[in-house]
C-alpha cells in the first residue's frame, strides 16, 4: 500500500514539474493552476513593448491564436520588410523581445482553452501566417453574414478582433462578449 503512495506520488510531481514548465509561459504555476479564466480564454497580452509595437499599426494579436512555428515565419527581419504589404521593420534588440515573447507564448505552449484547441488544429501541415485563415477561427465566423463584416465601416476585417470582440483585448473573446458595429441587434450565433 505505502509503495503505491508512492509511486502516484511521484508520478503527481512528475506530472506538476512538467505541467508546470508550460505554464511558466503563461505566469507562475500557482497562479496559472488557480486561474479558472485559462480554461477558456486566450492569455492576454502582457509584454509593453510587444504591445506598443505591434498594438500601434494592428490589434496586438494575443500570441496565443498562433503556434510557434508561425511567429517564427512572421518575426523575422525579412518578413516585417513586407508584412503584409506594409515595411514593418524593427531594429533587431526591438525585433528579439517581441519574437521572444510570441514564441514563448503561442499557442502549443498555453493551456489556455482556445489556444489548445489553435494548438492542435495547425500541428500538421505549414504554419499558418493569418489567424482569420485559421479553420478554427473560421468556424467560430462562418454563420456570421459577410456584409456585417467586410461590407460594414465599423468592422471591414475579420482581422479587426476589437472591433466586435468587446473584451478582446482581455483575452475574451466569448459570444457574450461581442457587439457588431451597426448590428447591435444581430444575435445569431446565440440562437443556435
Amino acid at each position: 500500500m505505502m509503495q503505491t503512495k508512492s509511486k502516484v506520488a511521484a508520478l503527481l510531481a512528475i506530472a506538476l514539474s512538467v505541467s508546470g514548465a508550460y505554464a511558466h509561459a503563461e505566469e507562475d504555476f500557482v497562479g496559472w493552476l488557480l486561474n479558472f479564466q485559462r480554461q477558456k480564454n486566450v492569455r492576454p497580452v502582457t509584454d509593453k513593448q510587444y504591445q506598443e509595437e505591434c498594438g500601434g499599426c494592428h490589434f496586438a494579436y494575443q500570441p496565443g491564436l498562433l503556434p510557434a512555428k508561425s511567429w517564427e515565419v512572421l518575426l523575422n527581419a525579412n518578413a516585417l520588410r513586407k508584412h503584409f504589404g506594409v515595411n514593418a521593420e524593427l531594429d533587431d534588440d526591438t525585433l528579439k523581445v517581441i519574437h521572444d515573447y510570441a514564441v514563448d507564448n503561442a499557442a502549443d505552449k498555453s493551456w489556455y482553452k482556445r489556444s489548445r484547441k489553435i494548438a492542435v488544429a495547425t500541428e500538421e501541415g505549414p504554419a499558418p501566417l493569418r489567424i482569420t485563415e485559421l479553420r478554427y477561427i473560421s468556424l467560430k465566423h462562418h454563420d456570421i453574414p459577410e456584409k456585417m463584416i467586410k461590407g460594414n465601416k465599423g468592422v471591414k476585417s475579420l482581422s479587426f478582433c476589437d472591433k466586435c470582440h468587446t473584451q478582446a483585448a482581455k483575452g475574451v473573446y466569448d459570444a457574450d462578449t461581442v457587439d457588431i458595429p451597426n448590428y447591435p441587434n444581430w444575435d445569431g450565433w446565440f440562437n443556435k
